[in-house]
């Protein structure tokens, strides 16, 4: 399929971007010698997003902080000089010899070019409010012209630190701090550079755009609900650039993501929700790919049959043809829809497949991720099958994951993957090996067939893992991610204990008097769940956990979810009465394991009150417990250092309750 790596036409173009050889990932030849460790967990690097070129001939992508080309046909990536750092939103220009991109220089963002001959030039200035915006999609588009580039931020200066904090929205928090309520706004500026025109403004956001058709109206998405912070509901207008002159396109009670306008201007493809409720974080509902004219209409779906939860459409150039991600069991599977018929599976692997970029031609640039790769960078020809343009082997010895299917309680299949420890450690014990039950966070997210450093870790130091996609996971069709509804540690924890006894029986080298848990955010909170209604479990990692439904509502950024998953407001009905029963805090009495908490302590999606809470209760009751706060952490590690240490403090905690010396099974 693809074209030969010796091409001329391919090494022609690359040498016109003044770029230096360097080879991407790891390289092919090392010998696998180690398995990981906690050190390795930041060095785990993946491609964070890549862009093929309008002609199908380069592909652009960035990984450990370095940007880099590659031909599409094949052969050597090279680093790109002089691109500042933090650069993102690749978008190549429509005659593809410029690339524009977000980066940071001096400690200033901006909007900067990379030209055909390797030159960097700044643009304009940018910046953004640090407000959350739920779901937020493009925020860079060039002009059909190729002669302005239009972005969604902001241009109002930072306000001065407020003492005191005066509160006045719902959503007042960002991720690890507080809003500082500059608006998003949708700006044009000259390809040239220049001061950047403002095209829309008010007090509302729009974000999420496309420039496409004649070039005289920027698409975009904009919540202008009463008060936008008590309901999330996005509808895609549209403003002509020349005078701001604004129409709404849609007017729906559900929610549009990620319009994309078709090469001909005439349609827009967008992700799209039904249901009059739709929460800023893990929402229950399976969006589905929906098209609407863009003179305006009644929206179409175009894959209801396929009941797979749908992202990131694109448009073929056909204008007939729209091609997206869905998971499917564990897998993130590319498909096309046309609006007739059933969706065709073009990419459908046991992996997952992210970060799809369309050339003119049909060819398509992505990121494939398998259990024992890093995630490598593949282009498929039209007709052909992927082929991969990176080396992605890792250097490290891994466990081998297989996937497997149980039924749970009341019949329901489900599914979950098991990573073998691997042989030779000191926590085997008459070859029989603990394990470790991982819990995902969501609850609508899911485990599939990706690299996973800390299952890898994990299996190194001698420890089995399983980690199950219980009902409320994406991936198996609406009515099994709707079973968490009203029912947190219901059925979702009788599945995953289920699948821990399956395993069990089924694998006779796994101790089962030495097993684990840990997970994080909704997996924290099932944790603290499991370790309320079980004793079998030794030791337990509750990471950014939530521990008491009610005060979670009134402390998250995400002031929706629990009336989303709840069917109410708290004090609606009976529902303090059933938010208290899904606490694991209202269960606390019955915990006998040892339990560790790590929690940031600028976590504003789940604040680190509820660990607190929870540790509380344990060493108020006698239980071991320890509570470890990383300072400047939000809800998920940033800091290199943090990554480690927490990964070995897991590693510890997990040793010291099911090592060798303390079990009595050897």
């Amino acid at each position: 399929m693809g074209e030969n790596p010796g091409n001329s036409k391919y090494n022609r173009s690359m040498s016109k971007f003044g770029i230096v050889g360097l080879l991407v990932g790891v390289a092919s030849g090392l010998f696998a010698q180690e398995g990981m460790v906690p050190a390795d967990i930041p060095a785990t690097h993946t491609i964070s997003e890549s862009r093929i070129s309008p002609d199908g001939m380069l592909i652009i992508f960035a990984i450990d902080s370095k940007v880099k080309m590659i031909p599409a046909g094949g052969g050597q990536a090279k680093d790109v000089e002089g691109v500042p750092k933090a650069a993102s939103s690749f978008r190549w220009s429509p005659d593809g010899t410029k690339v524009a991109f977000f980066g940071e220089k001096d400690n200033k963002s901006g909007i900067y070019l990379l030209t055909k001959e390797g030159v960097v030039t700044r643009v304009c200035d940018y910046d953004h409010g640090n407000g959350y915006l739920p779901h937020a999609g493009n925020a860079l588009a060039w002009s059909p012209d190729g002669t302005q580039i239009a972005f969604a931020g902001t241009t109002d200066a930072a306000p001065a630190k407020a003492d005191p904090v005066v509160v006045t929205r719902i959503l007042y928090k960002s991720r690890t701090s507080f809003s500082d309520n500059r608006r998003t706004h949708i700006y044009v500026v000259a390809v040239g550079g220049g001061t950047p025109r403002a095209v829309t403004s008010g007090d509302h956001d729009e974000h999420s755009i496309d420039w496409g058709g004649t070039g005289e109206e920027i698409v975009y998405l904009s919540n202008r609900e009463p008060d936008p912070d008590a309901r999330l509901n996005y509808d895609i207008y549209a403003a002509e650039v020349a005078s701001g002159k604004e129409r709404r396109i849609t007017q729906t009670p559900g929610v549009e993501l990620d319009p994309k306008i078709s090469p001909d201007g005439k349609l827009i493809a967008y992700i799209a929700t039904t249901r009059p409720i739709t929460t800023i974080d893990s929402i229950a509902e399976d969006a589905h790919v929906w098209v609407v004219p863009i003179a305006g209409g009644k929206g179409r779906e175009w894959n209801a049959a396929l009941d797979r939860r749908s992202s990131a459409p694109q448009w073929m150039a056909d204008n007939k043809s729209v091609v997206y991600i869905a998971g499917d069991h564990g897998k993130s599977v590319l498909y096309k829809s046309t609006g007739a018929g059933p969706a065709t599976a073009i990419v459908n692997q046991e992996a997952q497949v992210m970060g799809v970029s369309l050339a003119e031609d049909g060819t398509l640039a992505m990121v494939m991720s398998k259990p024992d790769t890093l995630g490598g960078l593949y282009v498929l020809r039209p007709k052909g099958k992927p082929t991969e343009l990176t080396a992605s082997e890792s250097h490290w010895k891994l466990s081998k994951a297989e996937s497997f299917t149980f039924r749970s309680f009341d019949g329901t299949p489900v599914q979950g993957f098991f990573y073998p420890a691997l042989p030779g450690t000191a926590l085997q014990v008459k070859g029989r090996s603990p394990m470790i039950l991982a819990i995902h966070g969501g609850p609508h997210g899911a485990f599939g067939y990706a690299f996973n450093a800390a299952f890898q870790m994990y299996a190194a130091h001698g420890y089995a893992v399983v980690a199950i996609n219980p009902r409320g996971s994406t991936g198996y069709g609406q009515k099994f991610s709707d079973g968490t509804l009203n029912n947190w540690g219901g059925g979702d924890y009788k599945d995953l204990m289920a699948g821990v006894d399956y395993i069990l029986k089924n694998h006779p080298e796994i101790d089962g008097n030495r097993l684990g848990v840990t997970g994080g955010s909704y997996g924290g909170f099932m944790t603290n769940w499991v370790i309320t209604q079980t004793d079998r479990f030794k030791a337990a990692v509750a990471v950014a956990s939530v521990s008491d439904m009610v005060s979670f509502y009134a402390t998250s950024l995400y002031q929706d979810l629990v009336h989303a998953e709840f069917s109410g407001f708290p004090w609606a009905g009976n529902n303090y009465e059933t938010l208290w029963k899904w606490s694991p805090l209202a269960h606390v009495k019955n915990v006998k394991t040892p339990t560790m908490f790590l929690h940031g302590e600028n976590d504003n999606d789940v604040h680190i009150t509820q660990a607190e809470e929870m540790y509380t209760a344990l060493r108020q009751r006698g239980i071991a417990a320890e509570m470890v706060r990383y300072p400047r952490e939000g809800h998920g590690f940033r800091e290199p250092a943090h990554r480690v240490d927490a990964a070995q403090r897991t590693l510890d905690w997990m040793d010291k309750y099911l090592g060798e010396s303390s079990t009595s099974s050897k």
